[in-house]
Formats: C-alpha cells, sequence, structure tokens
C-alpha cells in the first residue's frame, strides 16, 4: 500500500509507532521498521544526548529501515539539551524527527538543513496550521481518544480528521484510536495518510516494557482510562489504577486551587517505576481508549501485517462489494 506517508518516509507499510516514554527503546523502534513501519526512539526518554546518540547507534545495528527520532519540546525552567539532542540525531543518520509539545519553529531550520523531513503531534487543526506554516513535512493528528495529551478541545478524530483533510496542504497521519486494519482503512476514508500508534506498541513482544504493563492492557477496555490534570489545563489520559484515583480525589477537593506540587507524587518520575519494575499503581500512566480493542500481545511483524491484511481484504472485499 502507497501512500503520501510511506513515500515520504521511505517506508513499506503506512504504519508509524509514536513516541512514548520509557517505552521508544532502540528494541522496538528496529521492530516496528523491520517490520515494515517507522519505529520511533523517544529522544527524552535518554538523560543526555550523547545517551541519545547511543540508542540511535543500538538501533542502527538492529535495523537498516528507516526509523524516527521523537523529541517533546517541554514547557520546564530546566530546558533539555535540545541542540545537542539534535545534534547526535544529524550524526547519527536518522532522516525523521516527530516533534511534540510546543512548536519546534526555533529548531526548524537545524532540521531541515540536515534534511530531515518533520513531522508534529498536533491535537487541533489551529496547531496543524501552525505546523505548516513553519516548516513541517507533515502532522501527526491527535484525537481525543488518544493516551497522554489530548489537548483541551476533546474533538474525537471522526470530526477532527476530516476537519483537517479541509484545511490542511501537507499529508497527515492519523493518531488516537488506531489498533487495526479498520483504524487504518477509517483513517485513510477520513483524509489521513496513514496510522500513528502509541498504546497498541506497547502490547507487543517487543516492546521493552514489564509484563505487567502488557498485560494491563489487554485486560483492560475502553472504559478504563481517566483524563487528569484537567484543571491546570494539561490534561493526560492515563490507565486507571489506585494512584490515578488519588489525584482525581485530589483536584475534586482541590478545584482551582491544584497546584501541580499537589499531585507531583503521582505523576513525576513515575515511569521507571512502571514500565521497568511492573509496579502498576506507582502513578499515572499514558494509555489510549483504544486498549478495548487490544486482546493479544502480537510480535510487531505479526501486528503489522495483520494490519494491513485487514485493512487490504476490508477494501478489496467489503468495501468494493457495496458500489
Amino acid at each position: 500500500m502507497k501512500t503520501k506517508m510511506t513515500e515520504m518516509f521511505g517506508i513499506e507499510h503506512p504504519i508509524m509507532q509514536g513516541g512514548m516514554h520509557y517505552v521508544g527503546f532502540a528494541e522496538l523502534a528496529a521492530a516496528v521498521s523491520n517490520a515494515g513501519g517507522l519505529g520511533t526512539i523517544t529522544g527524552l526518554t535518554q538523560k543526555s544526548a550523547a545517551d541519545l546518540a547511543n540508542e540511535i547507534a543500538r538501533c542502527k545495528d538492529m535495523t537498516d529501515k528507516p526509523f524516527a527520532v521523537n523529541l517533546t519540546f517541554l514547557p520546564i525552567v530546566n530546558t533539555p539539551d535540545y541542540p545537542g539532542y539534535i545534534k547526535a540525531i544529524i550524526e547519527g543518520g536518522v532522516k525523521v524527527v516527530e516533534t511534540a509539545g510546543r512548536s519546534p519553529e526555533q529548531y526548524m531550520p537545524l532540521l531541515k538543513d540536515a534534511g530531515i523531513k518533520v513531522i508534529h503531534k498536533c491535537t487541533s487543526v489551529r496547531h496543524a496550521l501552525k505546523a505548516q506554516k513553519i516548516g513541517c513535512d507533515a502532522v501527526s493528528v491527535d484525537g481525543f481518544e488518544c493516551g497522554g495529551h489530548p489537548g483541551e478541545d476533546d474533538i474525537p478524530n471522526m470530526i477532527l480528521l476530516p476537519r483537517a483533510a479541509q484545511e490542511l496542504e501537507i499529508p497527515f497521519v492519523a493518531s488516537g484510536g488506531m489498533a487495526n486494519g479498520m483504524s487504518l482503512v477509517a483513517a485513510l476514508a477520513m483524509g489521513a495518510e496513514g496510522v500513528n500508534m502509541g498504546t497498541r506498541f506497547i502490547a507487543t513482544q517487543e516492546a521493552p516494557v514489564h509484563q505487567n504493563v502488557k498485560d494491563a492492557i489487554v485486560a483492560a477496555s475502553e472504559l478504563d482510562t481517566r483524563l487528569v490534570m484537567r484543571p491546570l489545563r494539561n490534561t493526560e489520559r492515563v490507565m486507571n489504577n489506585a494512584a490515578v484515583e488519588r489525584l482525581l480525589e485530589k483536584e475534586k477537593q482541590l478545584g482551582d486551587k491544584l497546584q501541580f506540587t499537589d499531585i507531583i507524587d503521582e505523576v513525576a518520575g513515575v515511569y521507571p517505576k512502571i514500565m521497568e519494575n511492573g509496579t502498576m499503581d506507582a502513578g499515572a500512566w499514558s494509555c489510549g481508549m483504544v486498549a478495548g480493542l487490544i486482546h493479544n500481545i502480537p510480535s510487531c511483524a505479526e501486528l503489522v501485517n495483520s494490519i494491513m491484511s485487514e485493512a487490504e481484504d476490508i477494501i478489496h472485499q467489503r468495501l468494493s462489494k457495496l458500489g
């Protein structure tokens, strides 16, 4: 299946693995790329630019296919060494960067001069148009269903994707609720050039996370995520657990007096405890509503192949017979 996404990134299938904290290591990125998709290393999971350079080298030892690096631009006091991370990306020969968080405008000249394709994660059409204006090659349009940060507009992909198709000139991929061949065909029908999957790729054999995390996703339904940090306008969709219940109770009690420091125990520094140690109630961790569509833990190759097989069957069998 050829789309603008496969052509732009030099991949076989229009499937991207999104950046995920303490999930997007070389093992997973290489497995997705070897399966014909676009794997992604999560840049800020690496504690320094040197660590990222080493992770890129590790990935290149495991695959000769294209892969991306995610760089999330955070509004924090102690700003990460973004120029250093970008230098590691350029010197590592990475040709695709997935940006997220704040606008990457400041760093676009560095990336573009190196011939790197930039795909920016957006939760609204207005942000996607800004990404287009500053020179991003593509955008990942993230609907309200997505795990992590869905923005503050609460627009699901059945509306957001067609709106993006009406407004954008650059290609976009669909993120949020993407899990199978039905997801891919629906995304293509609404104007996307492919899909960007996060939660679905956590529940794969190669994902370097604790088995408890994978089992929790398989056991969850579409009703098992919660939205936290809404009062702080930093909304995050997470898997429900005891820590999330505590967090939500604090939000309810403190109301508009809530400060980030009130919930720091539930959200700061929890990912290693969950993803590496499998301590599932250690804190809030990102998970999409798509957990309700995830019922197994295949290899990345099995997952990608099943998505493409199902999508092609839907297109050539079911849809062609409706004419």
